[in-house]
């Protein structure tokens, strides 16, 4: 049989539509394929008996002509997102042996598409890190490599980015047609970024966070990571939807995002922040953004350069306010109902044990963080001067878009780095977040798209940024950019069987 493995989410929707192949046959050799990828360390837990039995249901769905875009779908679900009954723990040690009795609105929106759970992936310790490093289970590794100059891949393992790492990992090499992801400073874009894939975070509010174990509640975003523009719009419709169980939920329609690829961005305007334009920015990524600015413009895009003053202050806003909402949501985590428990001296003894235990030091980092900014003396001078500056880049994105329909800008500053190349220096890490972080703070949607390869034939990625809610612009100058690009490239295997 054809290697199904290889197909897009859009190829395979078609062809299970057709009865090519059934969806039983397509999550097999998934399964396959995720088995003989161990070595990746995408998955933290693998549901093949669930799968399989969804696939079958999927197949009575699509036979009864109740299917849809997703449904038969082998999908990878980041360990954030809660799976009733499946163990879901958001790669920390603290929630050990959790297994919620509930499902999250996201995949519930999912499963009841048809889609298949194929297992929770790995991802950074409470979607805390920029190179899935920090996660209890152990590092991710991408599945690209540097090319030598003598053609061979180099010898070390290389980060997926974080922290929807084990998302990327899993899609880019093939062991899940697409996957769950959460973007809270750019967890979907960058890592898409490092693996030549497709991430969308969309709007905030636009999906449920319900069910999503929280990091920062007034950022964290679920969207899907896939391998095509067509594949994000197609699984975003079915992942998003108003839920009045989340209260920053925002209720409005739901459209077809797929209908937006219309191919023509003939008028459309591109706004190119002159604040982007980093001091100490690789050469290959200043001409990667020019080529994508040239590819606009050949599409018949107007290129209308624009400013985004308060960039410069987003990331240290962001490290205020991100951390700051960790402490405080983190603050549950204290061995009593749920999860790890280490005894001590009374209550209070345990409650230290277990939070020294159970967390790890990225996470300790960001909660002392967090804690110290909104501390008597210092909520004024940090946290509330930070909110101040948050509101002030939110209103920079507002009066650019009088001018301008979408955004482009790089996704990240470098390629994927080598394992450990980073993970002694904190700012160094939090710097790989610096053209993602703005969208963030301002709640807006963006998505990130294979554009190219580094001098070491790694991926590199172009970010558009669309008006808050309107999706389909931003889909629709995606697709067309994909297009322009002409990304074909795959990693070479180099794990499992070769």
């Amino acid at each position: 049989m054809t290697d199904l493995t290889k197909l897009t989410l859009a190829e395979a929707r078609d062809g299970l539509a057709k009865g090519d192949f059934t969806s039983r046959e397509l999550t097999q050799q998934h399964v396959d394929v995720m088995e003989k990828g161990r070595e990746l360390n995408s998955f933290i837990v693998e549901t093949t008996d669930i799968a399989l039995d969804m696939a079958h249901k999927a197949d009575e769905m699509i036979r009864a002509g109740r299917g849809t875009g997703m449904t038969g779908i082998p999908i990878a679900v980041k360990d954030l997102f809660c799976t009733k009954d499946v163990h879901s723990c958001a790669a920390s040690h603290i929630l050990d042996g959790f297994k919620p009795k509930y499902e999250s609105t996201v995949t519930a929106n999912l499963w009841q598409d048809g889609a298949v759970m194929l297992g929770k992936t790995n991802m950074d310790e409470f979607a805390m890190g920029s190179s899935n490093e920090t996660s209890y289970y152990g590092p991710v590794n991408n599945p690209w490599r540097a090319t030598k100059e003598d053609g061979s891949l180099s010898e070390n393992n290389y980060v997926p980015g974080g922290s929807s790492g084990g998302s990327v990992a899993a899609v880019a090499g093939h062991l899940a047609l697409a996957a769950t992801g959460s973007d809270t400073g750019g967890s979907i874009r960058q890592p898409a970024a490092f693996t030549g894939l497709v991430g969308l975070k969309p709007t905030y509010g636009r999906c449920s966070r319900w069910g999503m174990i929280a990091f920062a509640s007034s950022l964290d975003q679920a969207g899907p990571i896939t391998k095509t523009v067509r594949d994000a719009a197609i699984m975003m419709e079915s992942m998003a939807s108003y839920d009045d169980k989340d209260s920053t939920s925002v209720n409005r329609n739901v459209p077809n995002y797929e209908h937006a690829l219309t191919g023509d961005i003939r008028g459309m305007k591109i706004g190119i922040p002159k604040e982007y334009h980093m001091d100490g920015m690789p050469q290959e990524i200043e001409k990667l953004w020019q080529e994508g600015i040239e590819w606009m413009k050949a599409a018949g895009a107007e290129i209308i350069d624009i400013s985004l003053p308060h960039t410069k202050y987003a990331l240290p806003t962001y490290y205020i306010v991100a951390p700051a909402e960790a402490s405080s949501n983190l603050a549950r985590y204290d061995g009593v109902k749920y999860g790890l428990r280490v005894e001590g001296d009374g209550l209070s003894g345990m409650y230290k044990n277990t939070r020294a235990a159970g967390f790890g030091d990225e996470v300790k980092r960001r909660i002392f963080i967090g804690t110290y900014v909104l501390s008597a003396g210092y909520y004024d001078a940090y946290y509330l001067k930070a909110q101040k500056i948050r509101t002030l880049i939110a209103q920079d994105f507002a009066k650019a878009y009088e001018k301008v329909d979408v955004i482009l800008t790089p996704t990240a500053p470098s390629p994927a780095f080598a394992m450990g190349e980073k993970s002694n220096d904190p700012i160094a890490m939090y710097l790989n977040d610096i053209f993602t972080v703005p969208a963030s703070l301002a709640g807006l949607p963006a998505i990130s798209v294979p554009a190219g390869l580094s001098a070491d034939a790694l991926p590199l990625g172009l970010q558009l940024i669309g008006r808050a809610f309107d999706e389909e612009t931003m889909l629709r100058a995606a697709d067309v950019l994909e297009h322009a690009a002409g990304y074909t490239a795959q990693p070479k295997i180099w794990w499992g069987e070769k």
